[in-house]
């Protein structure tokens, strides 16, 4: 399938000699047919602003811009650069890239007040970290619309989880706070070079308008004691926070395990710090 008059990215890999790098978290997806999915999940992009992290070689650029949006493209890796300006001469004026590290990077400034997309195929390595900022961003609601985003199967999971079961905690408790997360679709080790060794998913995130009210910090620090210590009752994995009497002040049982709170549990015992 060709989605533009470039040449296909196996060639564009091979030409620019874009070996993955596994200290970078890199796994190229290299079907178009598959980015142009992941793209879609983001709904109408015709005229939308979206930032994406890591597009390595682009195939997700290329996606994302024959569907009309204006992309801004941050890239650490020095080596996609030359690949990545011959997409941006081709769409002219549509791809702005940045060579630097989402890290370090102010996503809010560099949306410039208007409410962008963000559709990313994540670096592995990287991927909990990013979302975690973004969740606990202020002020809120945030500066993006809506997150389209590629994890392991095994954190995408985590993300949509629910009080009770294995895969809660505390990216499940944040994403459930402030945004309406949902599983889209799996993507298979073999659709990417070099395969990696578990399934891939991605993730649709929209912000809720007006989460329960709490800090934002607060309530990190909370699930990051909570759950650092998940198998520990609560009286326990909090301590350093309170312990008995900060559970005793908003009537939690202080023998109940961190899996086992709501979202509304943890937002009365930040809001209760």
């Amino acid at each position: 399938m060709s989605i533009d008059s470039l040449p296909p990215l196996r060639e564009v890999i091979q030409r620019h000699e874009l070996m993955a790098k596994k200290s970078l978290g890199q796994n190229f997806l290299l079907d178009l047919n598959l980015t142009g999915k992941v793209a879609r999940q983001a709904g109408d992009l015709k005229d939308q602003t979206v930032i994406e992290v890591g597009p390595g070689p682009g195939g997700l650029t290329r996606a994302l811009l024959a569907q009309g949006a204006n992309v801004i493209a941050i890239e650490r890796d020095e080596r996609c650069l030359a690949a990545l300006q011959e997409i941006s001469d081709h769409y002219q004026g549509r791809l702005r890239v940045i060579a630097g590290d989402a890290l370090d990077t102010d996503f809010s400034a560099l949306a410039g007040g208007s409410n962008v997309k963000i559709v990313a195929n994540l670096p592995y390595n990287v991927g909990t970290q990013l979302l975690i900022s973004w969740l606990l961003s202020e002020p809120w609601p945030p500066f993006y619309a809506s997150l389209t985003l590629m994890f392991q199967r095994e954190v995408a999971e985590r993300i949509v989880a629910r009080p009770g079961s294995d895969a809660y905690g505390r990216l499940g408790v944040l994403a459930g706070w402030r945004t309406e997360a949902k599983i889209t679709f799996d993507v298979p080790p073999q659709a990417f070079t070099p395969p990696p060794k578990v399934t891939s998913t991605v993730v649709h995130l929209v912000p809720r308008v007006a989460p329960l009210a709490c800090d934002a910090a607060v309530l990190g620090r909370v699930t990051q004691a909570a759950f650092g210590q998940r198998r520990k009752m609560l009286r326990q994995s909090i301590k350093s926070l309170g312990g008995e009497a900060l559970l005793a002040k908003v009537g939690i049982d202080p023998t109940r395990r961190a899996e086992t709170l709501s979202i509304e549990e943890f937002v009365m015992l930040a809001n209760a710090l």
